[in-house]
């Protein structure tokens, strides 16, 4: 059997215009700061320092990336960040998924005192020297256990996955324990297999929040053997003009390679250093997209 035709009023086929006109513009704002980054990067840095790169890239060349690639303590701190992202990712989200589970069992002693104490902490903060304190007195300043202990305990990702597995059906549960399994089994075989699309959310979250984060590091860390990526773009952006002297001034890659550096800038090293450090989320991001969507609109909404 043929499916009937849909046929749109006048006002539907000038909704849906102004609807896919106004989507389209939408993301070519959200769109157009990443190209402008990229097309600066590998075109002329004098033309781009000049703001004459906005749309299409002139004189394309790759570098920049060589000459940011071989600043001084970028490899130990991409590895930092790497493992600081990917530690602190699984310890957040193991700690989410098991207390978001514990919290759900009524048969758990103070129950609802410590799900209310962990909210609390959402809309109270110690402050800066209070913390700065603790990380001190617990020896955690001017150690890698800075970036991940203090972050895995997050209230809204305990909330959300609380809320994700109040909504699987109680007789999952029911069943193992009259198998006579035990909480820990029934979180480990029955609850992390369901709540795939709820942890990769948290993952996403946690992911994102420890890749870009550079305050821990300004506040908590001396030592330059633990800098993350971020907190060396902190650096490189301020310290611009510098570090593009330094690269101009830099021997031993050949002739024709000093005279490409020569014509680094502030400009060329802020946006190569900074599509270097965002390029990882990018790639990264779209293969959780999926995860994303559904765990949010199922972990948000209980019924």
């Amino acid at each position: 059997m043929e499916q009937k035709k849909k046929h749109y009023s006048r006002a539907d086929i000038i909704f849906l215009i102004m609807n896919y006109t106004f989507f389209a513009i939408f993301t070519l704002i959200c769109v157009y700061p990443f190209y402008y980054l990229i097309i600066n990067t590998i075109s002329s840095n004098d033309l781009s320092a000049r703001g004459f790169i906005n749309f299409i890239p002139k004189e394309i060349h790759l570098e920049n990336y060589k000459q940011v690639l071989q600043l001084r303590g970028l490899p130990r701190a991409a590895f930092v960040s790497v493992g600081r992202t990917v530690i602190g990712t699984a310890f957040t989200v193991l700690a989410s998924a098991f207390l978001g589970f514990m919290f759900t069992q009524e048969k758990m002693w103070g129950r609802k005192f410590s799900y209310r104490f962990i909210v609390v902490t959402m809309y109270f903060n110690a402050g800066l020297i209070p913390m700065f304190v603790t990380m001190n007195t617990l020896h955690l300043t001017n150690s890698f256990w800075v970036y991940i202990i203090p972050v895995i305990v997050q209230p809204f990702n305990i909330i959300l996955v609380k809320t994700f597995i109040e909504s699987i059906p109680k007789s999952l549960q029911e069943a193992a324990e009259i198998d006579g399994a035990g909480f820990i089994r029934i979180f480990y075989k029955i609850i992390l297999p369901t709540c795939t699309p709820i942890l990769a959310t948290v993952a996403i979250f946690s992911a994102v929040g420890q890749w870009n984060s550079f305050q821990d590091t300004l506040i908590y860390v001396t030592d330059q053997k633990l800098y993350s990526l971020q907190y060396l773009l902190y650096q490189f952006i301020n310290q611009a003009s510098s570090l593009a002297t330094m690269v101009k001034n830099s021997t031993g890659t050949g002739l024709n390679m000093a005279a490409i550096a020569t014509q680094q800038t502030p400009t060329s090293i802020r946006m190569t250093v900074s599509v270097v450090v965002v390029l990882p989320i990018l790639f990264i991001y779209p293969l959780f997209q999926r995860y994303f969507v559904k765990g949010i609109m199922i972990g948000s909404v209980k019924g």
